[in-house]
C-alpha cells in the first residue's frame, strides 16, 4: 500500500471524520463504521487533505486534465484546497469550479462559482464519499450545460464497497458502468480495515478481533 494511503487512513482517524461502532445509515443500514467528511474543519486538516486528493488524482488522471469540480455544498472546499495542493506538489496551475444550488442573476451571474468551463475542458469531479449514482446523475447535466466538456473521471476519499442502488455491484463501479465515468478513491475500506486490523495507532488498536467480525459481517451482508 502507498505511503500517502496509509497517512491518511491515519490522518482520517486522528481527525475523528472515520468513526467505529454502530451507526444507523441514511439508507437505515447498521453499519460498524461511519465517515463524516465535514469534521474537516481546521486550516491544517484542509490543507492535508487537499494534499492526499492532489496525490490519488495524479496517480490515477496524471496531469491530464484542466478542471477541478466540486459539487455544492462539501466539493467546494475539497476542489479549492486540492487544486492549491496540486500547484504545490505537481506546479500545475488547475482551474477550480463548483456549483451554486440557485442561480444568482446579478454581479457574478450564473450557476457556477470559480472558473468558467469552455469547450474541450477536461474535469475530474471531485467528493467526499459516493453511496450511489445521483450526486453524478445530478453534477453531469450541470457541465454538460455549460460547454462541451469531457468528464475525465470522479475521485472520492473513500470507497466503501457496497453495493449500489442496483443491489449488485458498488457505487462507484456503477458509475463506470453507467456514465462511462472512471470512480477512484484516495483509499478503500479493505485498505483501511486490511491496514488498521490489530495495528497500534497511536498506541490504540482501532479495529480488533471483535470489530474486525463485525465489519467482515457487514460486508457479508452488504458488500459488493
Amino acid at each position: 500500500m502507498e505511503q500517502y494511503k496509509q497517512e491518511f487512513i491515519e490522518f482520517m482517524v486522528d481527525s475523528h471524520v472515520l468513526k467505529f461502532g454502530e451507526f444507523t445509515l441514511k439508507s437505515g443500514r447498521k453499519s460498524p463504521f461511519f465517515m463524516n467528511a465535514g469534521a474537516y474543519v481546521t486550516g491544517t486538516q484542509l490543507m492535508k487533505l487537499g494534499e492526499y486528493y492532489a496525490q490519488a488524482i495524479h496517480t490515477h488522471f496524471g496531469d491530464d486534465f484542466d478542471v477541478l469540480f466540486g459539487p455544492a455544498y462539501k466539493g467546494i472546499p475539497l476542489s479549492v484546497a486540492t487544486v492549491i495542493a496540486y500547484a504545490k506538489l505537481y506546479g500545475k496551475d488547475i482551474r477550480y469550479c463548483s456549483n451554486r444550488k440557485e442561480i444568482k442573476d446579478h454581479g457574478d451571474v450564473g450557476i457556477l462559482l470559480g472558473s468558467s468551463l469552455q469547450d474541450g475542458d477536461r474535469v475530474v469531479i471531485i467528493e467526499d464519499v459516493t453511496t450511489s449514482g445521483k450526486s453524478i446523475e445530478e453534477t453531469c447535466p450541470i457541465l454538460k450545460a455549460q460547454a462541451d466538456v469531457e468528464i475525465k473521471g470522479l475521485m472520492v476519499s473513500l470507497n466503501r464497497m457496497e453495493k449500489g442502488s442496483d443491489g449488485k455491484v458498488s457505487a462507484l463501479r456503477e458509475i463506470k458502468e453507467k456514465y462511462g465515468i472512471e470512480a477512484s478513491a484516495i483509499v478503500t475500506m479493505a485498505e483501511v480495515t486490511e491496514y488498521l486490523y490489530n495495528r497500534p495507532c497511536h498506541g490504540e488498536i482501532v479495529i480488533d478481533d471483535t470489530l474486525k467480525a463485525a465489519i467482515d459481517a457487514y460486508y457479508a451482508q452488504y458488500g459488493a
